[in-house]
């Protein structure tokens, strides 16, 4: 076995550009983090390809908290286990869409259900009225290019020393936190076209590199802007930080898991 580390931190993104759940447990799918990005506002000032108003036109998204309404229905899979036990590769049934709900907290500290008209008024204060938007719900991840997307504690220590500076690991708004002890940053970039085992189960097909854009020059908890972090990925790392990758076997993922590099 080639253990090359461990899992720091599991994170899934309920409602897209908005803030992120710390999870001791996920279920890592095919189509991506149950329970991730299952929701968006379409923007009709954004390009066709990407509808998404994100926190590049509205930095306040970022400290908006989403939560499920229901957390133990929103935790896995309802019939995982049944799943599991009939041993022969089954996919396992995700909730009905009722059963997977948000409640949004506002930086102000209100509350709003995600449909709820208020919110997206809300959202489109300071922003151009160009924006005209509405609630996006699917059935798996609206993620930007992958499934999943994993990144190294290494390499945002390294960031921080190149550009000087504190980084913060959620600016990236990983998946999957690596901890790979006895590699330098930017390990992982070392992991494209190669596979991954998870705990005893999940299995991944890490894909290629994930360009950055201005969304990590935002402070996760203010929205304020931090550019030279961006210049340095661009200039030093080709733009790229993390990798992205593809569930090969789905399974549950949790904090502290091994990490084996397989091929």
């Amino acid at each position: 076995m080639n253990i090359i580390g461990t899992v720091e931190s599991l994170w899934r993104y309920p409602v897209k550009s908005m803030r992120g759940q710390e999870l001791d447990e996920m279920f890592a799918g095919f189509s991506g983090v149950y329970g991730d990005r299952l929701f968006a506002f379409r923007s009709s000032a954004s390009p066709k390809g990407f509808p998404y108003l994100t926190g590049r036109e509205q930095r306040e998204m970022l400290q908006y908290r989403p939560r499920f309404r229901h957390p133990d229905k929103a935790a896995a899979p309802v019939n995982l286990t049944e799943a599991e036990n009939l041993g022969s590769g089954v996919n396992p049934v995700y909730a009905d869409p009722a059963d997977l709900m948000v409640d949004v907290e506002t930086p102000a500290g209100n509350t709003a259900a995600i449909d709820d008209p208020s919110l997206i008024e809300m959202l489109r204060e300071g922003i151009d009225d160009k924006h005209h938007l509405t609630l996006l719900r699917s059935e798996r991840a609206m993620t930007d290019c992958r499934p999943l997307s994993l990144l190294a504690l290494q390499s945002v220590h390294q960031l921080a020393e190149e550009t000087g500076t504190m980084v913060d690991k959620r600016r990236f708004r990983a998946n999957i936190y690596l901890d790979l002890p006895s590699a330098k940053g930017f390990a992982e970039d070392s992991f494209v076209g190669r596979s991954l085992r998870i705990g005893s189960k999940v299995t991944l097909s890490i894909l290629e590199r994930d360009p950055r854009c201005m969304m990590i020059t935002l402070d996760p908890d203010t929205g304020e802007k931090a550019p030279a972090l961006l210049k340095k990925v661009a200039q030093s790392h080709s733009g790229m930080a993390g990798v992205y990758g593809a569930v090969l076997a789905e399974g549950m993922v949790r904090k502290g898991d091994s990490v084996e590099l397989l091929d």
